[in-house]
């Protein structure tokens, strides 16, 4: 049986009908920057994450690196964020000509720790990135209880989890991306709201933010050939807002496709928690997860447990059974950070994270026998594991 880690193609069959029409009216019409599609996914969005301003750009980095702009943070600012993700969420900072200060996750989570954030400001601090990896939210009651007390800017990266809603105190059912003073997204792919290609977003509730930021994304300019500041060229085009269009539409019923898969793991897989081969992705009570992956850590309190998630990993594939290591390598061990002289336990969380993380299929379009013959390949892994006779007795009584 083959289970991939993600499926498009099966997904596009589910749309094609709505959406060739509509891709062939946006070829015919010559329109294809900043048109009718565009406008419409702005407005459609501002109103699923009950956002007063959408703005469109390029892609998920831009939005990122627009939004910096916005908030006039530049040579010698800090700006906070996780080691724990893609490298888009720090490169922004580099871009903007700040420097880039990580703070540590929580690895029940994946998300940075309220706790480890609050040790790492300083009079230069200007900004937070909250990350809201994998798909569920950050802690965000504590992170902007703490930006209030220090008076810095909060930007939530959004990647990952378009369409979560947390449930904090001081918020109501309220979606990622809308409580700081800005959100972003990107609809790269492999996102679970995707394009065709690269596309991205940025949502605020301040009119003044909103202004600058449609500004700078579209050359620092507001009426064409008038050019106010200095800005960038970061537009979303028609076709890939078309896909947009028709795909916002299902998000609520994918990302509920994917929670019901993440179940079965729950189900399937919690004796291998218990026997200490695994650990599964913990559901805050503050936050829907909308498993944008399903990330497992693979014995992490082993000694080996990179080599043995990498053994996982390729047990899987000889399956057909597609996984990824999402990341391999945390920021602060990264090669263009090498000036910073990190060391990897500087950040142990995040490090140990990158050594046993492994991401295996959810995605929408899975069946649920799919789902279980990944849970009995990955039973089947720890119950071949050779010379450990007491493990693979105990997984025998438990999983058989």
């Amino acid at each position: 049986m083959r289970v991939p880690l993600l499926d498009l193609v099966s997904q596009y069959k589910q749309i094609q009908d709505q959406l060739e029409p509509l891709l062939l009216q946006v070829l015919r019409s010559g329109n294809y920057i900043m048109g009718e599609q565009v406008k419409s996914f702005e407005e459609s969005s501002a109103r699923y994450l009950s956002a007063k301003h959408c703005i469109s750009c390029a892609n998920g980095s831009d939005a990122l690196y627009v939004s910096l702009l916005a908030l006039d943070i530049g040579p010698g600012d800090e700006v906070i964020t996780t080691p724990f993700t893609y490298i888009a969420s720090s490169e922004a900072i580099d871009q903007a000509g700040a420097k880039p200060v990580f703070a540590d996750i929580d690895l029940n989570t994946f998300n940075i720790d309220p706790k480890k954030l609050k040790e790492k400001i300083n009079s230069k601090t200007k900004a937070i990135i909250v990350v809201h990896l994998f798909g569920q939210c950050a802690a965000m009651d504590e992170i902007l209880g703490i930006a209030k007390e220090f008076n810095i800017k909060v930007i939530e990266d959004t990647a990952q989890a378009f369409g979560a809603v947390y449930y904090g105190g001081k918020f109501d059912a309220i979606k990622a991306g809308t409580m700081g003073d800005i959100g972003t997204f990107s609809f790269y792919p492999t996102k679970n709201l995707s394009c065709a290609g690269d596309g991205g977003l940025i949502c605020t509730n301040s009119d003044e933010l909103a202004k600058r930021l449609r500004r700078i994304k579209a050359h620092g300019s507001e009426r064409r050939y008038y050019h106010t500041e200095l800005g960038v060229n970061s537009r979303l085009d028609e076709v890939q807002a078309a896909v947009l269009n028709i795909k916002l539409a299902f998000i609520d019923e994918w990302n509920a496709k994917r929670a019901t898969n993440a179940d079965i793991y729950y189900e399937e897989l919690r004796d291998l928690e218990r026997l200490a081969c695994i650990k599964l992705p913990q559901r805050a009570a503050y936050s829907s997860h909308i498993f944008h992956q399903f990330s497992i850590l693979v014995s992490p309190s082993a000694e080996n447990s990179s080599e043995l998630r990498n053994n996982l990993k390729d047990f899987l594939a000889k399956h057909e059974i597609g996984s990824e290591i999402y990341y391999p390598v945390a920021l602060h061990m990264q090669e263009v950070y090498q000036h910073f002289n990190f060391k990897d336990k500087d950040f142990p969380e995040a490090f140990k994270a990158s050594q046993s993380v492994l991401s295996i299929p959810v995605h929408p379009d899975l069946s649920r026998e799919q789902v279980l013959f990944v849970c009995e390949t990955i039973k089947d892994f720890f119950r071949n594991l050779k010379g450990d006779a007491i493990l693979r007795n105990s997984l025998e009584s438990h999983v058989a």
